[in-house]
């Protein structure tokens, strides 16, 4: 489980399903940051993670802080579902 911070909207939601960096990911959660203000495009904060680890998302079987984070622009995540 990891962190995504995604500079721009590639249009996803909770349960989307992403392929990042050659690996597919579950969107667990998603934060939606800078809306009102801050950067030019909004930037969504992604707790993303495998499917085998959405008991543990589920079950808050991690510490947030934690999380290893990476960012990208929303160019370079391919969607392979919206929404879940």
């Amino acid at each position: 489980m990891q962190r995504l911070i995604i500079r721009g909207d590639p249009g996803i939601r909770k349960g989307a399903v992403i392929e990042y960096d050659g690996e597919q990911y579950v969107c667990f959660g998603i934060n939606r940051q800078g809306d009102w203000y801050g950067p030019e495009e909004p930037q969504l904060w992604c707790t993303v993670g495998s499917e085998s680890e959405a008991e543990a998302y589920e079950r808050r079987q991690y510490i947030p802080m934690h999380l290893d984070v990476e960012s990208a622009d929303a160019e370079e995540v391919d969607v392979l579902q919206a929404s879940g």
